[in-house]
């Protein structure tokens, strides 16, 4: 969120023009009656909500739901919260953490919490015992492209998966241009100039990292290849924002308004058939023709604080 957009004057959203958290049960229920299993809990800064584990406990009670997880920076999770977490419900957890050292963190991140906070943060949601753990490294040329070893080692024999994940144009605010991505190829010759490294199945299908172990060490790790490599046709996510607004791509320039529609419908059934009309419709590709085309005009993005990764 951009300092000079987001100071602390700001005129923030009236309670009342957010979803409640009966509102958020509602809407996720709806979906998993529509064939949702999964659910990620990301922001903003989800563990700032009031009351998370409230939250967290009911969506763990929908019939269907195999999976909660939640996405969080760990500057807060100190072990009673990653505790509290675990006791609400959530299943897995992942870590953004783009350095380990002091000074390349601050700047990438521009924020006042160190990053012993996070690596803190981490070693509490090991000992919280979540079934997975992932740290989410966003590599940017000419920027820490240097932490891609370092973060590699410090998590080798840890029960953590680490990712690496080219830096994205989400949103207009990151000044993004195509020569700050340091490509999945470039990582994974990084990694390989120094380890053997063998690749892992995927999970599941549209599963949008690629899997690598080390072969000599206990580590595993993944690469999203969101630009150099585009899936577009394997993506099934959607994103529901505060606002109650359905976004069906990360890089949409606008989000459908369930919001309204939900609170005029009479029953959660009369959901249905507008939410499978969007995702039936929906012919998302953003990533897809932004490799296929040369540099041109800036194309306006909803902000990634807006709806999380």
């Amino acid at each position: 969120m951009p300092k000079d957009k987001y100071g602390r004057n700001h005129q923030f959203l009236k309670r009342k023009e957010l979803l409640s958290f009966e509102e958020i049960e509602k809407i996720a229920r709806v979906f998993v009656e529509l064939g949702v299993v999964k659910i990620r809990l990301t922001g903003g800064e989800p563990l700032v909500r009031n009351d998370l584990d409230t939250l967290i406990q009911r969506l763990k009670q929908i019939d269907g739901l195999k999976d909660l997880s939640l996405t969080t920076n760990a500057s807060l999770l100190s072990a009673k919260r990653a505790d509290a977490l675990r006791e609400a419900g959530i299943d897995r957890i992942n870590i953004s953490l783009d350095a380990l050292d002091a000074k390349t963190f601050g700047q990438l991140n521009g924020v006042g919490y160190p990053v012993e906070d996070v690596l803190s943060g981490v070693e509490n949601a090991c000992q919280a015992g979540f079934e997975q753990i992932k740290v989410n490294m966003v590599v940017q040329a000419g920027k820490n492209e240097a932490s891609i070893l370092p973060m590699l080692e410090y998590f080798v024999g840890k029960d953590v998966v680490l990712r690496f994940i080219e830096y994205m144009d989400v949103g207009n605010s990151n000044q993004w241009q195509n020569k700050d991505v340091f490509t999945s190829q470039e990582i994974k010759s990084l990694i390989e100039a120094r380890y053997r490294i063998e690749a892992l199945d995927a999970n599941y299908r549209g599963e949008v990292a690629r899997r690598w172990k080390l072969a000599d060490f206990p580590m595993e790790f993944g690469i999203i290849s969101s630009v150099s490599e585009p899936f577009c046709g394997e993506c099934s996510r959607a994103r529901l924002s505060a606002i109650g607004e359905i976004y069906t791509c990360l890089f949409a320039e606008g989000g459908f308004d369930l919001r309204g529609l939900m609170r005029s419908a009479e029953t959660d059934a009369s959901l249905h058939q507008p939410i499978q009309q969007l995702w039936a419709n929906r012919a998302d590709r953003y990533s897809e023709i932004r490799s296929q085309q040369q540099e041109g005009p800036a194309r306006q993005k909803v902000e990634m604080s807006y709806i999380g990764g």
